[in-house]
């Protein structure tokens, strides 16, 4: 009796890993189920947007069944992606940029352009050694992964991969951003209980030398952590004096214009922010103005 050949699996689905330490449920026990694009999202294969894209194009299988939108599946499910994905997932590029004043981070307003409008060839970084080639779809779907304030500068991620966005502004990100700030300083609060009350507000003359002599160390304190913004207690922060006038500080939070509203709170008046790093990756020497790719070797 000749054996069966077996089916080979097919060439063109890769299945979705387990997430190391999970555990698969116990057969008859109710398992947890959650949306397929979620699902995708947490395994690390794409964004929710592009799981949804993915299933409309039928590069989506469940336990060997064509996956549905809006599919409910549990832990123990397989799931499996067409190989098209995966090489449409491998074209889209992340963009590293230096954000000049007076340009917003996402959506043109109030007469502000987009950062975006500076990602064209005579932008890119003479010192940029990535391999890729610039090209006009590199900017369909191209979207700031976090915000940085108009009057602020520094490192805009800029991305079209849903797992990059994800890792940095997904709902659990820790992703340290560090930033300098160049501070001066206004007086100190007349009470512990209301920080924004201060004993001496002198806009015209501010201490702008030599701040961190007559900063009190306690309102350090406070800007590591203590304090509150829009009622809800901050994250503790790693804040020291980088120089007598600039404060580093490192967050993995990023309400809106959140240290500008710190350093309101403890009588320091900021007057010039830049972002330096996010994650492991660094400005470094990336002009103002001037973008270049994430390179291949680099990992956030």
């Amino acid at each position: 009796m000749k054996d069966t050949p077996e089916k080979p699996a097919a060439p063109t689905l890769r299945r979705a890993p387990r997430p190391e330490g999970a555990a698969a449920p116990k057969p008859g026990s109710a398992a947890a189920t959650s949306r397929l694009n979620k699902r995708m999202a947490e395994l690390g294969l794409c964004s929710r947007r592009e799981a949804d894209a993915w299933v409309e194009n039928g590069w989506v299988k469940v336990n060997g069944q064509m996956a549905e939108m809006g599919q409910q599946v549990t832990p123990s499910d397989r799931i499996e992606v067409d190989k098209q994905a995966q090489n449409k997932q491998a074209t889209q590029v992340t963009i590293l940029l230096n954000k000049p004043i007076g340009y917003v981070s996402g959506q043109a307003e109030d007469g502000h352009e987009p950062a975006v409008v500076l990602v064209q060839p005579q932008n890119r970084w003479r010192e940029d050694r990535a391999p890729m080639r610039f090209n006009g779809a590199q900017l369909r779907g191209l979207a700031p992964s976090g915000r940085l304030d108009i009057d602020s500068t520094g490192l805009l991620v800029l991305t079209q991969d849903g797992r990059v966005a994800r890792q940095l502004i997904g709902e659990d990100s820790v992703m340290e951003k560090e930033y300098l700030v160049r501070v001066v300083y206004l007086g100190t609060p007349a009470a512990a209980n209301a920080p924004t009350q201060l004993t001496r507000i002198d806009e015209d003359d501010p201490v702008s030398t030599n701040v961190q002599a007559v900063f009190p160390a306690a309102m350090l304190a406070k800007l590591r952590h203590g304090l509150s913004l829009d009622g809800q207690p901050l994250k503790p922060a790693k804040v020291d004096w980088e120089n007598p006038e600039q404060l580093r500080f490192v967050l993995t939070e990023g309400k809106k214009r959140q240290i500008r509203r710190m350093c309101e709170m403890v009588g320091l008046k900021v007057v010039g922010l830049k972002r330096v790093r996010i994650g492991r990756v660094m400005l470094g020497q990336l002009p103002v103005g001037q973008w270049r790719y994430l390179a291949p070797h680099e990992k956030f």
